[in-house]
């Protein structure tokens, strides 16, 4: 059997806030494959981005255990994650507060590159200049908006910088998220699209966090649902969608508007208003 590329065995994380202790995740566990797209769905407070913080070394849980490619990452300090740093890289919800105003464009899809972990750890064969002309002829912007700032883009083509700088060091797994939420209804299509068309074309392993369950629908083959810091219900996105366990998954599906499908661009979703 192969081993998961991504494996969480266990996973508690508890905070102190206020002087109250909040059991942020309960004993989660969760086996990503390679060339997985994985959705983590759940409402806000549900512990998903806490389990994704927790994935990516940003933070450290109170027990259980991380693993990414036969390598714990859980406790493990900063200086020995040059192994994951390369091989995963992240897209937040707001381009805003992810993008350094005071450096252009091509300053920031190039700054992983300059980490001295991934340096490490993909050596120094990567030419700059030429990986630069690669992500922005993939996320579909000109090479002038190397020599632009941040501000002068829209929201979406901020979030395509993102997008370029999460895939400079060439990783293996993207972890995106809520990438669209912060963007308006008319370019999350476009955002969402776009997402599809590199994690095929790439042969990228993604783990896509959002509060819609549309969303994850129309990118993600497998999903886990997350409340109250649990896992209330995993499977295919075909199984859960249609055929629902849980009474909060149930809920969730009846609560969210639905993405329609465009039928001029197969597979590519398209938000209806509100969505």
């Amino acid at each position: 059997m192969t081993e998961p590329l991504y494996r969480v065995q266990a996973l508690t994380r508890r905070f102190t806030d206020a002087g109250r202790h909040v059991l942020a995740l309960d004993g989660v566990d969760v086996e990503v494959s390679r060339g997985e797209r994985l959705g983590i769905v759940g409402e806000s407070g549900s512990g998903k981005s806490t389990l994704v913080r927790l994935m990516t070394g940003l933070d450290r849980p109170t027990s259980g255990t991380v693993w990414f490619d036969g390598e714990q990452v859980s406790g493990r300090p900063e200086r020995e994650l040059g192994f994951l740093r390369a091989a995963v890289q992240l897209v937040f919800q707001d381009p805003r507060s992810s993008l350094d105003p005071r450096m252009r464009v091509g300053d920031v899809i190039t700054e992983p590159l300059r980490s001295r972990l991934v340096r490490r750890q993909l050596g120094t064969g990567i030419d700059h200049r030429e990986r630069l002309a690669e992500v922005l002829t993939a996320v579909d912007l000109p090479p002038e908006a190397a020599d632009r700032y941040p501000h002068e883009f829209s929201g979406g083509q901020r979030q395509r910088i993102a997008i370029a700088r999460a895939l400079a060091p060439k990783p293996e797994v993207l972890i995106a998220d809520e990438p669209v939420s912060a963007l308006d209804v008319s370019v999350r299509a476009q955002v969402l699209n776009l997402l599809t068309d590199l994690v095929r074309d790439q042969g990228l392993t993604l783990v896509l966090v959002s509060h819609d369950l549309q969303v994850v629908r129309h990118l993600c083959d497998t999903v886990v649902v997350m409340q109250a810091g649990r896992i209330v219900e995993r499977g295919s996105t075909s199984r859960v969608y249609e055929s629902p366990e849980s009474d909060y998954t149930r809920a969730l599906l009846a609560a969210v508007p639905r993405i329609r499908i465009d039928p001029s661009a197969t597979d590519h979703p398209v938000t209806t208003p509100g969505a």
